[in-house]
């Protein structure tokens, strides 16, 4: 993708829209909106790296209720030509269409490569990546198994995803307090694993989320690890212009 001069590309992650209640959520959705508002004026493209919803769950004919503002703001930048790109999180791994059909936006459950300006990026939300993480990655598997999945549906949406929102504040996992903490270089397991892919390819930037915490990490081989922190206390968001890409708080 050539970015001309005057537009940028954006990147932004783990909004957790409806955690811990839609009430205390929705001040935190309008705040997001209005970002989308002012991005759009000179966005080549916008990268959305997963946890956008604190909870989904798509069954065959329903989605999950709420949201509607951020739903139609993205709808309304994608008709109006510019490219979205989704990348699911581990609060909303259970995407399937929905986003294609009624958005146009491709869903991606697995980090991608894309070239921006001649540079390499390497993208994704960022869970279950590197050496640890290990009680994460057997609870992926199950949550990504098709058995498990099919068995989830036959509840009703009421139940279901009153359960799945319950469980989702229940892990921790919106505020990611436990883990936002810098770790050091050693122990930050992200880090790790954007190391060993440098060891089979060169990549200019590693782009996650995930992990509650705005980071600027720089590599071997003048490769940078950004994550882009959160909307719950950071705001952060990333943007690529020219050659560079930089964190800023909204």
């Amino acid at each position: 993708m050539n970015i001309p001069d005057n537009k940028k590309v954006y990147f932004a992650s783990d909004q957790h829209l409806g955690a811990p209640t839609a009430e205390k959520s929705f001040p935190r959705e309008q705040k997001f909106v209005k970002w989308l508002n002012i991005v759009k004026e000179d966005a080549e493209a916008i990268f959305l790296l997963g946890d956008l919803f604190d909870f989904w769950f798509e069954y065959k004919t329903v989605v999950p209720k709420g949201f509607v503002r951020v739903l139609g703001k993205l709808a309304e930048i994608r008709d109006s030509g510019i490219p979205i790109y989704f990348f699911v999180g581990n609060h909303d791994l259970w995407m399937k269409d929905y986003f294609q059909k009624e958005l146009n936006i491709p869903v991606y459950h697995k980090p991608q490569e894309f070239k921006l300006n001649g540079k390499t990026f390497l993208i994704g939300h960022g869970d279950g990546l590197g050496p640890h993480d290990k009680g994460y990655k057997r609870m992926k598997k199950v949550f990504t198994f098709p058995l498990f999945q099919w068995m989830f549906k036959w509840l009703h949406p009421d139940l279901g995803v009153r359960l799945g929102q319950y469980m989702s504040v229940k892990n921790k996992l919106i505020s990611g307090d436990d883990d936002a903490k810098f770790l050091g270089e050693e122990n930050e397991w992200l880090v790790q694993y954007c190391k060993r892919k440098l060891e089979t390819k060169d990549y200019d930037f590693f782009i996650f989320g995930h992990r509650h915490l705005p980071l600027n990490i720089d590599l071997p081989k003048n490769s940078k690890y950004i994550n882009l922190g959160d909307w719950i206390k950071y705001f952060t968001y990333g943007v690529f212009e020219d050659q560079t890409m930089e964190l800023k708080e909204f």
